[in-house]
């Protein structure tokens, strides 16, 4: 389960979504995000579907692969649903009473909360499965260059953000094999209630604290050596550049967005 987290992963391919500029893929994932929690008819559902499907596709990363992602927190989108279907007390009662009552508008909400955690999951993965963490990282610092000009760090802001999500994997990897560990010495992380289990990960947190602060050093050690200095005057090998086919991407979240925008007013 803990390896099935797909987000800070990078899936190297030889697709059109891994060639776009890492700009635009910033934008548009926060575009379609946004979108998301702002749809609620099921044409612009379908349409917020079919845009996703077509880049899952076209970025040639294997669906299972992808789905991994939400099958690791699908206790969550469960729970989420559960809360929502006895919370909504709208629509036509269908069953039970006071609150356990389920209407009609409660199992429409879960639903279509449910449907956007997952493509919420999906478009997010997208996003570090196609970009590698050097082009994730030019492409944050590029979007929040502008807040530069009122004392914002930019550049350490897009290092930090970017460092984090590389090290998920890396640190899924760590709990793995504490946890596995742990196991081979009798420790038991499945049965018992939730205070038993939740006591029985502090052999766990413990030792990922440490590994995690210990690999932080290193990692700033080995930034110091090779005499890193973020900020002003810091030069690039490879400048991020728009081509052709970033330009068509670009017409393509346009109209994405217009479509939905329009049939959410007529809708």
């Amino acid at each position: 389960m803990i390896r099935d987290i797909t987000i800070g992963q990078y899936y190297a391919a030889n697709s059109l979504i891994h060639r776009l500029d890492a700009r635009l893929k910033v934008v548009a994932v926060m575009i379609y995000i946004i979108s998301l929690f702002c749809i609620g008819s099921v044409a612009t559902y379908g349409v917020a579907i079919a845009a996703l499907a077509a880049v899952v596709v076209a970025s040639k990363v294997p669906l299972r692969f992808m789905l991994r992602g939400i099958q690791s927190i699908f206790v969550i989108i469960v729970l989420t649903g559960i809360i929502n279907v006895f919370t909504n007390k709208t629509g036509t009662p269908l069953w039970g009473q006071d609150w356990y009552l389920i209407t009609t508008g409660g199992l429409s909400m879960a639903g279509m909360i449910i449907l956007r955690l997952i493509m919420l999951i999906i478009a997010s993965s997208l996003l570090t499965l196609t970009t590698t963490p050097i082009q994730l990282t030019d492409g944050i610092e590029y979007l929040l260059k502008p807040f530069g000009k009122i004392g914002v760090p930019y550049h350490e802001i897009a290092m930090m953000m970017t460092i984090a999500l590389r090290f998920i994997p890396t640190l899924l990897d760590e709990t793995d094999k504490i946890m596995k560990a742990q196991q081979a010495r009798g420790a038991d992380f499945e049965t018992g209630n939730l205070v038993h289990r939740a006591k029985a990960l502090v052999p766990i947190l413990v030792p990922l604290f440490i590994s995690a602060f210990r690999r932080a050093e290193e990692l700033a050690t080995a930034m110091e050596a090779r005499c890193y200095r973020g900020g002003e005057h810091r030069t690039k090998l490879n400048r991020m550049a728009f081509g052709a086919i970033d330009y068509r991407a670009m017409a393509v979240c346009v109209a994405f967005l217009v479509v939905e925008v329009v049939l959410s007013v007529l809708l």
